[in-house]
């Protein structure tokens, strides 16, 4: 179902080999809501056709020449580059992984996805959602725990107000900020100051870093 917008959704491919990108290309060019822009091979060319051409959604490798994916992730996000930068992955690194949610990635998906969870990961980031396949948010999950700080912070999640821990479990479940207002019946902008409060007493920068953190602390939603 295509989504109700004036214009397409614009991406940009970033990756090594070139029959790939032209994989990728082909998968989402079915949808007419989804336009590919351009191409790159390598992280630098990527920050580059980034700035010149404004893409919404950019799709990175992370295992490139010159300059890997996750360094041009760091770049774009220092320089401001406001696309919503999803990752591509063909290998178990969890390592690779867990760093791209603290650089600010908004999405995640191994190469072997099928085709409908990579459209589904565009249009999610697209729209302010956070998108991580299953299988990856799993192993993302193992890094987490396997780590010396495998307490459960106890302090900073009964810091929090039965409104924030509802508002984070549904950050949790990919709901954008007009989401959540709907869900729970109050104002965007209340939404939003809840989000920022979650975030200072949890100690995270970003939704994606706060969707981990219930994971790892196995918070259930507020029945």
């Amino acid at each position: 179902m295509e989504l109700n917008i004036k214009n397409s959704i614009t991406v940009l491919i970033v990756d090594d080999h070139s029959l790939m990108r032209e994989g990728l290309k082909q998968i989402i060019e079915l949808e007419e809501d989804i336009e590919v822009i351009e191409q790159a091979s390598n992280g630098e060319e990527a920050i580059q056709k980034a700035i010149n051409n404004k893409p919404d959604v950019i799709l990175m490798d992370i295992n490139m020449p010159d300059m890997n994916g996750i360094e041009a992730l760091r770049r774009l996000k220092d320089i401001g580059v406001s696309s919503k930068v999803i990752m591509l992955t063909i290998h178990d690194d969890k390592e690779y992984l867990y760093e791209t949610i603290k650089i600010g990635a908004s999405g995640y998906v191994l190469k072997d996805a099928d085709s409908d969870s990579l459209i589904k990961a565009i249009r999610d980031v697209y729209i302010g959602k956070t998108y991580i396949q299953p299988n990856v948010s799993a192993l993302l999950v193992k890094e987490i725990n396997s780590q010396d700080d495998k307490a459960i912070e106890r302090e900073q999640i009964d810091s929090l107000t039965r409104r924030e821990y509802e508002v984070l479990t549904l950050i949790a479940e990919g709901l954008n900020n007009k989401e959540i207002a709907g869900r729970l019946f109050i104002s965007e902008k209340t939404v939003k100051n809840h989000v920022s409060n979650i975030f200072k007493k949890i100690n995270v920068t970003d939704r994606v870093q706060a969707a981990i953190f219930t994971y790892k602390n196995k918070m259930k939603k507020i029945q």
